[in-house]
């Protein structure tokens, strides 16, 4: 969907060094959209175990996916969202200035969209 913020994921690391992870879908869409729209740290991510049982090793895991690079992206809104209040019920705006305050890591625009979002620069543009 066009309204949606599509994530990919890269190395938590050195994203720079190893650019998009092996597992990470790319674009571009069948209408010829560049996706994802962005990318976030999605290999090797400490993640709660929710299938632990009682003798399991512990109750956290690491894992990879872009299904753990896509909460970094959300994270990172709410956190905008809880300074720059201005922008609650703005979707299409707060998608624009996500967009727009990316870090190229130098990668294809079919594999890393507009790179690794910035809440910093997020903060700073408006």
């Amino acid at each position: 969907l066009e309204e949606c913020i599509a994530v990919g994921a890269v190395n938590a690391d050195r994203p720079h060094l190893y650019g998009i992870s092996p597992f990470s879908s790319r674009g571009p869409t069948a209408d010829g959209r560049a996706k994802p729209d962005v990318v976030a740290p999605g290999e090797r991510i400490l993640s709660c175990n929710s299938h632990w049982r009682s003798g399991d090793a512990g109750h956290y895991l690491f894992e990879s996916g872009t299904s753990m690079a896509a909460p970094h992206v959300s994270g990172l809104l709410a956190a905008f969202l809880s300074v720059r209040r201005e922008f609650r019920g703005r979707p299409d705006e707060v998608k624009r200035i996500l967009l727009d305050c990316c870090i190229d890591l130098g990668r294809d625009r079919y594999h890393q969209g507009r790179g690794m979002p910035n809440l910093m620069q997020m903060l700073l543009s408006v």
